[in-house]
């Protein structure tokens, strides 16, 4: 995942965007000497802030706690990116929770180098090393472990079966020039085809990520990153595919203005029947019954179309899963709480309950959708993994990403532009 250098500046500078100077936070870590009662308090950062997993979690920490009487779990829950945001004004002021949410990959790199998260090699060995290899993957740095993976997946178009036969489509598309078409069969059939948060910028970044990832082939964005230089042809090209999508006008009415998981938002689009796709992980029909009313057997889930003439492969696919990290000095009640989440019986709650891909292997029994089965057997088969960009990279590069990709939607950069607004900021980004 690269082994970016701490930038303190690049995070007050990110902090300061977004409204959260370090004067305005608060500390974080709980009473971990035990205080006068004998009781540990642990404070719990996560982004589940959608039913069931707000339910779920919650009542996880409720059994953890009936099974450690001298515990106690203070949840926090943040939406996607408000917690982004909290969470890069607190590592530049040195203060993280004693259990947070991470993707790994460059932004929990970071956090590491400047000496803010616990080293978990020796406390999690016994049983950490039996979860997935893939899973663990974005947390490890220099072979020491920082973070547990409670989650594993990959970013598709989920599909309403219902509209694709509408337009007249008969199989999901596996080139581009094939999704193009689909596209344009649903426009015709008077159906919206894609549903997008542009207000998050997230989910546009996700598009051409995958889009280099298919001119370029997946190593090439790490390529790129470290060489600091993404102004090579396969890139601009990916711009140039994105930029040709966009023109058909794919997107919901409003799209520019809209929220991932809101009830008026991109999931919520698709849940109701509004509009024909997105592309988004695996979580997807959790949010989207969540937000909306859900598709059931109308849903459906197909990898991102391969680009004719590209080096990419259909089988290469971007993502990444969750996981928890621990702030350096957090309590032993922390790590026993990491262990309790990555056992199996959590898993197994976690897998029939919310949905997500397994990260213990006996675990993988457990899983029922269709759907969701799809998702793991395109996993089994990948010959390439990307984490997400916005996590992978230096935050200021994430970040670029992200604004540059949502200028191209918005039609403010052209993808010469993109290409070079992201690699000016990872030069500058030492």
């Amino acid at each position: 995942m690269g082994d970016p250098a701490l930038s303190r500046r690049g995070f007050l500078a990110a902090s300061a965007a977004a409204g959260l100077g370090t004067t305005a936070l608060t500390a974080c870590g709980g009473d971990s000497d035990g205080g006068s009662s004998g009781t540990t308090t642990i404070e719990w950062w996560n982004i589940s802030t959608t039913e069931p997993a707000k339910s779920v979690w919650a009542a996880l920490a409720r059994k953890f706690e009936a099974q450690n009487p001298k515990v106690k779990i203070k949840i926090v829950q943040q939406e996607n990116d408000a917690y982004k945001s909290k969470m890069t004004a607190l590592t530049s002021s040195g203060k993280l929770p004693d259990i947070f949410h991470t993707w790994g990959g460059g932004v929990l790199k970071q956090q590491v180098d400047a000496g803010l998260v616990e080293d978990l090699t020796d406390s999690t060995k016994p049983w950490g090393d039996a979860l997935l290899p893939v899973a663990r993957e974005p947390y490890l740095f220099d072979d020491k472990v920082y973070g547990i993976p409670f989650d594993i997946g990959m970013i598709g178009f989920w599909y309403n079966k219902a509209l694709f036969a509408k337009a007249g489509i008969s199989a999901p598309p596996t080139t581009w020039t094939g999704f193009l078409d689909a596209v344009r069969k649903l426009k015709s059939a008077d159906v919206t085809p894609l549903a997008l948060a542009g207000k998050e910028k997230w989910p546009g970044m996700y598009y051409w990520a995958y889009l280099a990832m298919r001119t370029a082939g997946a190593d090439a964005l790490q390529k790129a990153y470290d060489d600091k230089d993404f102004t090579g042809a396969p890139f601009v090209e990916a711009g140039e595919h994105l930029d040709e999508l966009v023109g058909l006008q794919p997107f919901q009415k409003g799209f520019l203005g809209a929220a991932y998981s809101t009830p008026t938002g991109q999931a919520a689009a698709v849940g109701n029947g509004k509009a024909a796709m997105e592309l988004m992980g695996q979580w997807a029909p959790v949010v989207q019954a969540d937000a909306g009313k859900g598709l059931g057997k109308d849903l459906g889930f197909f990898p991102f179309p391969a680009v004719e003439g590209g080096k990419g492969a259909i089988t290469e696919v971007f993502g990444g899963g969750g996981g928890h990290a621990l702030r350096r000095g957090a309590p032993q009640a922390a790590v026993d709480f990491l262990k309790f989440f990555a056992s199996e019986a959590t898993d197994l709650e976690l897998v029939k309950k919310t949905g997500v891909l397994p990260v213990v292997p006996a675990a993988e029994s457990a899983i029922a959708d269709p759907n969701i089965k799809a998702v793991q057997e395109q996993l089994k088969k990948t010959t390439g993994f990307q984490l997400y960009l916005d996590q992978a990279y230096a935050p200021a590069v994430g970040q670029e990403v992200n604004d540059s990709v949502a200028a191209l939607i918005a039609g403010s950069k052209s993808p010469g532009q993109v290409a070079q607004s992201i690699t000016r900021t990872a030069k500058e980004e030492q």
